[in-house]
């Protein structure tokens, strides 16, 4: 058997690529965890969008879209005299390295002007635009599974026995 020859060309070039694998890795700032959307109904023409955002370096959420939807906005629900109010926001602030959950009841992503009904096992992808604290924008794409209408907000895909995945999603570096 005869040895095999490397050239210092060809570990250069390795190396180099490796490297610039894990340099397009550590592009990516930020991550989201749990995704999921609230099913509706054949009439219903809005639901939510929910997850848990981590950006590593801290940012701004400033832009979600998705092609079930005809507007995507952020949403704050809050109370106002004793009314709880809801309405949509410019931007989302992201704490460097802390999780910022959207959930019912609080920050959350609107669907609204629906394209069609929206059902449990159906997939919504979505993409969200971070504003990195470098002043750079990151897209980060995310595939949401649909929830059933009356599922609770923290039960797990596929019932009480059913595993939700943890990360359902992908990154992309942007401008």
């Amino acid at each position: 058997m005869t040895p095999v020859r490397t050239s210092r060309w060809m570990k250069a070039t390795a190396v180099a690529a490796l490297s610039l694998g894990f340099a397009t890795l550590a592009l990516a700032q930020t991550t989201v965890a749990e995704p999921w959307v609230r099913g509706t109904v054949a009439t219903q023409k809005s639901t939510g969008a929910f997850m848990r955002i981590t950006s590593a370096q801290g940012g701004s959420l400033v832009g979600v879209s998705s092609p079930v939807a005809g507007v995507v906005q952020v949403h704050e629900m809050k109370m106002d005299g004793g009314v709880m109010k809801m309405g949509a926001v410019d931007a989302l602030a992201l704490p460097a390295g802390q999780a910022v959950e959207l959930k019912p009841g609080g920050y959350h992503v609107m669907l609204m002007d629906l394209k069609q009904p929206l059902q449990a096992g159906d997939t919504v992808p979505l993409t969200l635009t971070v504003k990195n604290k470098d002043g750079k924008t990151e897209t980060v794409e995310v595939k949401a599974p649909v929830r059933a209408l009356g599922a609770p907000a923290g039960m797990p895909m596929g019932g009480a026995s059913g595993a939700m995945p943890m990360h359902d999603h992908m990154h992309m570096q942007g401008q």
